[in-house]
C-alpha cells in the first residue's frame, strides 16, 4: 500500500533547481544505500562530485552504483558500520562536502526503551557525525572551503512521544552543527541542518501500510490524520526535495548560510 506523490512532484526526475558545480570535489554521504542518502549521493554526483557512498547495506550500495552510471561525477560505494567510530573518522579524510544522513529509529515509551538501543542510536546519529566532522575538517580548513550538511529532522526542533533516542540524537546533532558553524566560519566552512518531516522512504511506506491495516482506513488518511497531524501540508516529503535543499546549501549562493536549520516540514514548526 503506497501513497501517490503529490501532483506538484513529478514522477520522473525533474530538472535541478540549484545551479551547483562540484567538479573536482569529493563528497561523503552516510546512509547512502537508500532513501534520503541515495537521493543526496545521486544529486551530488550529478553536480560533478566524486561521492563516497557509505552504508552497511551492500545490496543497496550496488543498486546505487548502478543508478549512478552516466552521471558527471562518480559514486564510490563503501561498506562501513558507523558504530566503528575510528573507521568513520578515517573515511572522512579529504572530504570537501560531508552529508551526515544515516539514522535508525525505535518507538517505545522511555520506561520500556532498551538502554543498549538508546546507546546505539546516539552512537550512529550523534557520535559518528562528530567523528566524521572531526575527520573532514583538517582538509576543509587547509583549503579554506567546506560544506557540512547534517540531515536532522523536524524532531531536531520538536519532540514526539516514544522517540526518546531519536529526538535526543537529533537535538544533539543540531547543537553539534551550530558549534561546527561557529568554529568553521573563519576557515570558509559552513555547517547547517536540513529538517524534513516524514519522507517517502521504504520505512515510512511500511509504517503507513501497517497503520492503515491496524485502523482499517485508507493509506491517504494515515498520512493526513496520523503521521501529518501537525503538518499544514498533508503529503510526504520526497527524498529528491531533501537532496535539492542539500545541493542549495553546497552552492556558492548559500555561502552566507551557516549555523542554520532549514525546515522541510510542511508547516509543522509553524505551530
Amino acid at each position: 500500500m503506497t501513497v501517490p506523490p503529490a501532483a506538484d512532484v513529478a514522477a520522473a526526475p525533474a530538472p535541478h533547481s540549484v545551479d551547483l558545480d562540484l567538479t573536482g570535489r569529493t563528497a561523503l554521504v552516510t546512509g547512502a544505500a537508500g532513501g534520503i542518502g541515495r537521493a543526496c549521493a545521486l544529486r551530488l554526483a550529478a553536480a560533478g562530485a566524486t561521492v563516497r557512498a557509505v552504508d552497511r547495506d551492500g545490496t543497496g550500495l550496488e543498486e546505487l552504483g548502478a543508478r549512478a552510471g552516466g552521471l558527471p561525477g562518480a559514486v564510490e560505494p563503501q561498506l562501513l558500520d558507523l558504530t566503528d567510530l575510528d573507521a568513520a573518522e578515517r573515511a572522512a579524510a579529504g572530504t570537501d562536502v560531508l552529508v551526515n544522513n544515516a539514522g535508525l529509529q525505535l518507538v517505545r515509551p522511555i520506561e520500556e526503551f532498551p538502554p543498549e538501543v538508546f546507546a546505539t542510536v546516539l552512537t550512529v546519529m550523534l557520535e559518528a557525525p562528530f567523528r566524521l566532522i572531526r575527520g573532514a575538517l583538517p582538509h576543509m580548513y587547509g583549503q579554506g572551503w567546506g560544506r557540512i550538511v547534517n540531515i536532522s529532522s523536524v524532531h531536531g526542533l520538536r519532540a514526539s512521544r516514544f522517540k526518546s533516542a531519536y529526538v535526543a540524537a537529533k537535538h544533539g546533532l543540531e547543537g553539534l552543527s551550530k558549534v561546527a558553524a561557529l568554529e568553521g566560519a573563519a576557515h570558509g566552512v559552513t555547517s547547517n541542518c536540513v529538517n524534513p518531516g516524514y519522507v517517502r522512504t521504504p520505512l515510512v511506506e511500511q509504517q503507513i501500510a501497517d497503520q492503515a491495516a491496524a485502523h482499517g482506513i485508507p493509506a491517504e488518511r494515515v498520512v493526513a490524520d496520523i503521521l501529518l497531524a501537525d503538518s499544514a501540508l498533508k503529503r510526504l516529503v520526497e527524498p529528491e526535495e531533501v537532496a535539492e535543499a542539500v545541493a542549495y546549501l553546497c552552492a556558492r549562493q548559500a555561502s552566507f548560510i551557516t549555523g542554520a536549520s532549514v525546515p522541510l516540514d510542511g508547516g509543522w514548526t509553524a505551530h
